[in-house]
């Protein structure tokens, strides 16, 4: 399933996946094409950043500059439901204004998936305002066939992320979530 997976990835194909927060939608975060796909699956503008999901802090850091408070927060709270909004390294399409919202999933499919098919641009199972998925049968019932693949399991945080700007000093919380 995994192989499968990669390969719709590849393709420009929206997968599923859970994660340990809210099961998710993901596409490639370099593909224009795929991203505008996941920004019409979720039915919301294409110019709402989609954070990028990353196996740990040093792939993080391939994608964003880390502050030495940014540095702390990752290295405290990774993985797990704690999203932090930094400085862009690349341009990439996902990067909006500069920046990337960046987090390590505590997820073993997720985790898994992400070691097999790099970095991912990932979302909540959901069209824009309605309840997030939990499971892949849930999100399979919101979005059919649009989505290539989805991945078996369950999401057992029921919450969205804690989303933090490292841009300033100190940190301001963009969205309330698990981490107080």
């Amino acid at each position: 399933m995994i192989e499968d997976a990669v390969a719709a990835i590849r393709d420009g194909e929206i997968v599923g996946v859970p994660t340990d927060t809210v099961y998710g939608v993901a596409a490639d975060p370099a593909n224009d094409a795929a991203l505008e796909r996941l920004a019409l699956l979720k039915g919301r503008a294409g110019d709402h950043p989609f954070p990028v999901l990353v196996t740990s802090l040093y792939q993080a850091a391939g994608l964003v500059e880390f502050s030495a408070a940014a540095t702390r927060l990752g290295t405290e709270h990774w993985p797990g439901p704690l999203t932090l909004v930094l400085p862009a390294r690349r341009d990439l399409p996902v990067a909006h204004g500069g920046t990337i919202g960046v987090r390590v999933p505590d997820h073993p499919a997720a985790l898994w998936l992400l070691e097999v098919a790099g970095p991912l641009a990932v979302t909540s199972a959901n069209r824009s305002g309605e309840p997030a998925a939990h499971d892949d049968q849930e999100a399979k019932a919101i979005f059919g066939d649009e989505v290539a693949v989805y991945l078996g399991g369950r999401s057992p945080g029921g919450t969205p992320s804690t989303v933090l700007d490292c841009t300033v000093d100190p940190p301001v919380l963009l969205r309330v979530g698990p981490i107080g």
